[in-house]
Formats: structure tokens, C-alpha cells, sequence
């Protein structure tokens, strides 16, 4: 008989799909990143976007981190009080922090949607709206992080986005806007857009609010997404400016490939960067 999805990332769940003992040891030793001081290390949870909240959870736990960035598929904008309540317990019961929700859309200038949108972050006790406005709605967002307290990080998605490709598109918007309106760099998507990514974190400063981490093996093309370590991004340096401008952020893996089995391969790769932010100490 074919076995489920559900069924194969639960039995890795327990088992832990198989991977060394070594591997294993490095994914379950309680965390230090994400203390006071360093590089917070968390999951978007769209990296679990073919499985319910309760897998995300779970998923997110064996990776041994302790920061989610909610997808609405694991709760979604429509949640009623009751439902955002018990997923709020849900997470916070298995030591989870809720940093985030999104990617967002914001298409539309309506101010019903906008104000839906913010009041569900405020419902999750989202800090942080991971978003893709219009360029349009962009600078009406304003007034809205300004009500509400909520920060606002503009995802630009790479060649294939008709607002915002790169990192300075949305630096020309937000550069005059609040402090709390500013970017999540995917630096998947940056690095296709051929700017060099070290200098662009740098170039953002204090505006760069969230990040969605991976890594490809080739920077020109989408598809190629492998596990972090095992591609060009260059993840010694990325992270030696992290820290030079102390950036207060959270560092999200977002693992895209693997849909249906992700959780080997994003253990792995927490593992690679725990590494890095290791030598980085030495």
C-alpha cells in the first residue's frame, strides 16, 4: 500500500528519518543560537506547507530550534478567536515563539483587508508581518505599523516579482518610513537577481527586519535548491555581517524543496549553520 505523506513525516518524526547519530546529536542538543547575543535561528513554517499545524510543530521542535515564522496554511488569516487561541497554546505548549506570519499579500488598497490583515497579526501576537505588497499599497502600510505596532518586512521575491525584485527596490519605499517598515531578504531569491548578497544585507542596515534562509547551487536558476551547506551562498560571511551589524532579526529556514519529506534535510541543514555560527565563535 502507498504510504501517505502524513504517515512518512511522522515515522521521521520518531525516527528521525534515518540520519546519523551524529546528525541526530547535532539537531536535538538544546539550542544555544538565539540567545541573547546571537544569530536566531528559526523555521518558516512553509517548509511544512504539505502538512498540518501539529507536524509543523512537531517538525519544527526536532529541528531543535525554537522560532516560528506561521504560514497561513498553519493558521490561517480566516482563523476565528477560538482558533487562533489554540494554536497559539498549541505552539507556546511545545516551546515554540510565534516571530511572524506571512508571506502576506497586500494587493489591494482596501482598507478593510489592510485592517483584517494586521488584526489578525495582532490576534497571533505576530511582531513581525512577513509581506508582498504592491508597490501602490507599500507606503499605505505605514499608518497601519504606526496603529497597530506591528513591523512590517517587505519580501521581494526575485526576477519573477512584478513589485519588488530585489532588496534596494524596496529600500527606495521604505527608506523614508517608519523604522518599523523594512525587509525580509530571501537570499535565495537575491542571489538570482545577480546583486552580491553580503554587500546587500550590509547596504540594508537597520531596515532588514526578517530573513528567509536557503541555499542553491546555482544563482540563476530557482529549481536548484539544495540543503544549506551544500550550494554557492556563501553562509561564513552572510553571517559574519549578521553579527557585525547586529542585526536583532530572525534567521527563518525556509526549505522549499523535499515537499513531501523536508524534515532530513532541514535538520541538516540547521545543523551546517549551527556550524558556522560555531567557527564564527572560534
Amino acid at each position: 500500500m502507498m504510504t501517505s505523506r502524513r504517515e512518512i513525516l511522522s515515522r521521521a518524526l520518531v525516527a528521525g528519518s534515518a540520519l546519523s547519530a551524529v546528525e541526530m546529536l547535532s539537531a536535538e542538543t538544546p539550542a544555544t543560537v538565539g540567545d541573547a547575543g546571537e544569530l536566531k535561528l528559526g523555521v518558516a513554517s512553509y517548509s511544512f506547507r504539505e502538512f498540518g499545524r501539529k507536524i509543523a510543530i512537531q517538525g519544527t521542535q526536532k529541528c531543535g530550534v525554537h522560532y516560528i515564522n506561521y504560514k497561513d496554511v498553519h493558521l490561517p488569516l480566516t482563523s476565528s478567536p477560538a482558533e487562533i487561541k489554540k494554536a497559539i497554546a498549541d505552539t507556546e505548549k511545545a516551546g515554540l515563539k510565534i516571530v511572524g506570519g506571512g508571506t502576506i499579500y497586500f494587493q489591494t488598497d482596501d482598507e478593510k483587508d489592510i485592517r483584517a490583515k494586521f488584526e489578525y497579526a495582532k490576534a497571533c501576537g505576530m511582531p513581525t508581518i512577513v509581506c508582498m505588497p504592491s508597490v501602490d499599497v507599500l507606503p499605505k502600510l505605514g499608518k497601519y505599523v504606526q496603529e497597530y505596532d506591528i513591523k512590517i518586512a517587505v519580501h521581494a521575491h526575485g526576477p519573477e516579482d512584478k513589485n519588488f525584485q530585489r532588496p534596494q527596490d524596496v529600500l527606495k519605499v521604505v527608506k523614508d518610513m517608519d523604522p518599523r517598515c523594512g525587509l525580509c531578504i530571501d537570499i535565495g531569491h537575491t542571489v538570482r537577481t545577480g546583486v552580491d548578497l553580503v554587500s546587500t544585507v550590509a547596504e540594508t542596515g537597520p531596515r532588514l527586519l526578517d530573513m528567509h534562509v536557503k541555499d542553491l547551487a546555482s544563482f540563476t536558476a530557482k529549481d536548484s535548491q539544495v540543503p544549506c551547506g551544500d550550494g554557492k551562498i556563501p553562509f561564513p560571511a552572510l553571517f559574519t555581517q549578521l553579527k557585525k551589524m547586529n542585526y536583532q532579526g530572525y534567521v527563518n529556514l525556509e526549505y522549499e524543496i523535499d515537499d513531501t519529506d523536508p524534515l532530513p534535510n532541514m535538520i541538516k541543514s540547521f545543523a551546517y549553520m549551527r556550524g558556522v555560527i560555531a567557527g564564527l565563535k572560534g
